[in-house]
């Protein structure tokens, strides 16, 4: 079985999960991302930025992904793809900028939570992959700038409203394992640690 087929099978487990156990969408609207409009080093090269934003995804993902990267006028595409994912390389010297592959529904999450809607419009769990790791500054706020950056290893995740006490996951970081990030708002999401 491959990854993607695993993937996608965890994502519709997981939706099958959330429909039976429940979800709370109504929670506080508590989010915001990285300011993704922080372009990378314009120094470095395009192959460079490509192999950092392939590092975030699963081989089988990363190799057939569009790539793309910003800049301060907006979004550069830097290769195309075709199988509905999303790489970027980030910015290796901005905490909560880190290279990542999302699918179009993570996508989407990303940009309401971007623009601080009061929740995501996906209407599909969305996946996005952290193979390369990350930092953030808090699981519970994610509008800190000011605690110090944590260091998070290779993780992926599920964009959906997780909730902790339908699911009975923690709600802190954890080395190993799966925890929700961000719970009591509508933006909380699966962190699983480590490589799917």
């Amino acid at each position: 079985m491959n990854l993607m087929t695993r993937s996608l099978g965890l994502l519709t487990f997981s939706a099958g999960l959330l429909l039976v156990n429940g979800t709370n969408p109504q929670g506080a609207a508590h989010a915001q991302t990285a300011d993704r409009g922080s372009a990378t080093n314009s120094d470095e090269s395009v192959q460079a930025k490509i192999a950092r934003a392939m590092s975030a995804g699963p081989a089988e993902v990363a190799k057939s992904a569009r790539i793309v990267d910003t800049d301060g006028h907006g979004t550069i595409v830097l290769r195309e793809g075709n199988n509905g994912f999303t790489c970027m390389p980030g910015n290796p010297r901005v905490t909560g900028d880190p290279p990542m592959c999302s699918d179009a529904a993570a996508m989407q999450w990303s940009a309401d939570f971007k623009a601080h809607k009061a929740k995501p419009s996906n209407t599909v769990p969305g996946i996005t992959y952290m193979l390369a790791g990350a930092t953030q500054r808090s699981d519970s706020d994610p509008y800190d700038t000011t605690s110090a950056p944590i260091p998070i290893g290779p993780h992926w995740m599920i964009m959906w409203p997780f909730d902790p006490k339908a699911t009975g996951l923690p709600t802190t970081h954890r080395p190993n394992g799966a925890y929700i990030m961000w719970a009591g708002s509508p933006y909380a999401h699966l962190h699983v640690m480590g490589r799917p």
